[in-house]
């Protein structure tokens, strides 16, 4: 992987801020507590709504409040950790989520969670910035490579990990915590991060640090809410005027963003999103597979959620276990992945599409056939398969996007393509959510899972496509 050019300003005279393994730990944990706090919830919605009295739209802001948060303050957060110290910022989001999570945990209704998972959601944008940014800023050569193959590791394992968790906390009901567990749990790992954080993680901030850009903050945001708040909220609330006003707003909002960033460019200013790191190819075009990949993953996710505690009556532990095998072996393909990219370069990525593929073909085949009397070792093969070729695409699409980035714009760098990863897995859990949610009453859920494979599987067929025209890395 090409090595980036300029080094991070040192921080008290050190001159290279060296991540340590204990380091690199304490990172990629932060890394994983937003994103399985992103997915727990799902098996934890029906308890959710028998204890709290939460209807549809209520239900849908709890899983959208939070990702439309964590989307929206992404970029900003890996701007604010370039300038004022990504150790710094990463300590003080971390905090603010052990602080958010406890008050999600003790939340006396549904509105109340529904303001904390927002809460909870931007301290998580406040956090993961910091975590990559670190990884660029302290890394260089082999050990880069390797702490990339574990991030990619990190976030696909803790997808898959979040549903996992949630169905054994739900089932444990601990001291008759219920659902709230899947909150709580978050407080001791939060505290022992700290501890953690203080000790290892080094502080790494931009040569240049650049003002925050006020203009194109508000318009990232507008665009991003306007264009997944009606997608996430509108089927429950029943498409009402307002959702269709967003979505007109969401082209006008994109538009006026990209022309804000383009003019404060061109006067050399620092815009949110500069469009000279839009200009690195291996950033372009990393991200334009990495948007169809996360949709496809983020949908496909909350679907088997759904097929398999609603349609296959699978308790929330059994559920959890059917999603093991996707997990062991997304984490394989993660490890192998760094000396398979030595031999074959990017032509890994297209390679983990195809078995993708192959895995969601042979889970709609399954699935059509043996309805509803099937059980988790019939489901592992396809699952596994599935798992597989996702582990092998997305560390690699992680360690390529940010390949190029200077090392003074790793927050920047980092904050776009979380930005861009976790907003097409929110629109996924929305869109492709949507779909098989309205389909369920008249075509049966048997026929939902399917159409929803279906459309999966051409967005795979996409990102095999696009995969042809990455860069070849060795």
């Amino acid at each position: 992987m090409p090595s980036v050019s300029v080094r991070s300003a040192p921080v008290r005279g050190v001159p290279a801020p060296h991540l340590s393994g204990l380091g690199l730990f304490t990172v990629l944990l932060g890394a994983a507590l937003p994103l399985i706090d992103f997915f727990i919830v799902n098996v934890a919605l029906p308890s959710i709504e028998h204890d709290l009295a939460a209807g549809p739209a209520l239900l849908e802001l709890v899983v959208g409040g939070y990702g439309v948060a964590y989307a929206v303050l992404l970029v900003l957060g890996g701007r604010v950790g370039d300038s004022l110290g990504r150790r710094r910022l990463f300590l003080v989001g971390m905090a603010a989520f052990g602080i958010t999570s406890l008050a999600c945990g003790l939340a006396p209704n549904a509105w109340a969670l529904v303001a904390a998972r927002v809460a909870q959601g931007g301290a998580a944008a406040l956090m993961l910035p910091q975590v990559l940014a670190t990884i660029q800023a302290t890394t260089e050569g082999p050990r880069r490579a390797h702490a990339m193959s574990l991030y990619g590791a990190t976030g696909g394992l803790s997808m898959v990990a979040g549903q996992i968790l949630g169905g054994v906390l739900v089932a444990a009901d601990l001291a008759g915590t219920g659902w709230r567990a899947v909150f709580l749990v978050n407080v001791p790992v939060v505290l022992i991060g700290l501890v953690l954080a203080v000790r290892s993680v080094p502080d790494t901030r931009a040569g240049r640090p650049a003002a925050v850009d006020v203009p194109g903050t508000l318009l990232l945001a507008l665009s991003l809410i306007s264009l997944l708040l009606p997608l996430t909220e509108g089927r429950a609330a029943g498409w009402p005027l307002w959702t269709w006003i967003s979505l007109g707003v969401f082209p006008v909002a994109s538009a006026a963003f990209y022309f804000t960033e383009r003019r404060a460019d061109r006067k050399g200013h620092t815009p949110l999103v500069p469009p000279s790191l839009l200009r690195l190819e291996s950033l372009r075009r990393s991200l334009a597979l990495l948007m169809p990949f996360s949709v496809g993953f983020g949908g496909f996710m909350f679907v088997l959620a759904v097929t398999l505690q609603q349609g296959l009556e699978m308790g929330p532990v059994t559920a959890g276990l059917a999603l093991a095998p996707m997990a062991v072996a997304f984490f394989g393909a993660s490890l192998a992945g760094p000396r398979l990219i030595t031999r074959f370069g990017s032509r890994i990525v297209t390679a983990g599409g195809v078995i993708q593929a192959a895995g969601i073909a042979l889970l709609l085949i399954t699935l059509r056939q043996g309805w509803p009397d099937l059980g988790v070792a019939v489901l592992a093969p396809g699952i596994a398969l599935a798992g597989l070729g996702q582990g092998f695409q997305m560390p690699v699409l992680m360690r390529l996007t940010l390949s190029d980035v200077p090392a003074d714009r790793a927050g920047a760098g980092s904050g776009v393509m979380i930005t861009a990863q976790q907003s097409a897995v929110a629109l996924g859990v929305a869109t492709l959510g949507s779909l098989f949610l309205a389909l369920v009453p008249t075509a049966g859920m048997r026929a939902a899972v399917s159409t929803t494979l279906l459309v999966q599987l051409g967005l795979i067929a996409l990102t095999v496509l696009l995969s042809l025209r990455l860069p070849r890395m060795r």
